[in-house]
């Protein structure tokens, strides 16, 4: 045990050391090279040819992977601090815009699939698993919380009764639009359109286009016609 914390402090120095050297040098000022070279030794996995601006924060970069040709834009936090057991993956071809926040919190494994786009302003939150797949388009300030906090205690604060953690799944080819909430539990399948603003509290049908708070079909990607959202 005394090994085992002794091995994350230490690979915590090495983080923080590279990040402070070399983690606010002007991407125009051989930033990102310097960074591609010097980074590689604190994450778990780093691919070829990953732009990774100034001003990205990394906690726990040894439960990161990023794959070939990621775009980091300024502002990205990635947090994957907790148990050995966390992981953030981004495959090949993700771009993470500015000021979005990515966060595991305890046995968490986010995993963000090929040429999959994040918005500016996004927060994609555990500690239930994410899975976002290959080219979603994810729009600016939505938010992904795959946890929801137990309150049927109204003596209790609701901070002490504990969250529960059921997951979430956004398959391949969705669109969410600006300022989508998709709540713990929910599947949306693939090739689903999520209309700005709405919150998603159930599962999606694939091919479904889906509006409001909460989100419900109003048509089908396969159809023309309107169809029910079904209770």
């Amino acid at each position: 045990m005394n090994n085992q914390r002794y091995s994350a402090k230490f690979q915590r120095f090495q983080e923080l050391l590279a990040i402070t050297a070399f983690g606010n040098i002007p991407t125009l000022l051989l930033g990102t090279k310097l960074r591609n070279i010097v980074y590689r030794t604190i994450f778990a996995h780093m691919g070829s040819s990953v732009n990774i601006q100034h001003g990205v924060e990394f906690i726990s970069a040894r439960n990161i992977e990023i794959g070939n040709g990621v775009h980091l834009f300024k502002g990205v936090r990635l947090d994957a601090k907790g148990d050995s057991n966390n992981k953030i993956c981004l495959a090949d071809g993700v771009a993470i815009e500015r000021n979005v926040d990515i966060g595991c919190l305890d046995n968490t494994c986010i995993h963000i699939d090929v040429e999959t786009f994040i918005g500016s302003n996004v927060c994609i939150a555990g500690p239930g698993d994410i899975k976002i797949g290959k080219r979603c388009m994810i729009a600016a300030h939505s938010g992904i919380y795959a946890n929801n906090h137990n309150f049927t205690d109204p003596i209790l604060p609701i901070k002490y009764q504990g969250v529960t953690r059921k997951g979430i799944v956004i398959e391949d080819d969705c669109w969410l639009g600006h300022g989508v909430v998709v709540l713990d539990g929910v599947t949306i399948g693939k090739g689903s359109v999520i209309g700005a603003g709405a919150v998603v509290t159930k599962d999606i049908p694939p091919l479904s286009v889906a509006v409001g708070a909460p989100a419900r079909v109003i048509k089908s990607r396969i159809a023309q016609d309107l169809v029910t959202s079904g209770d």
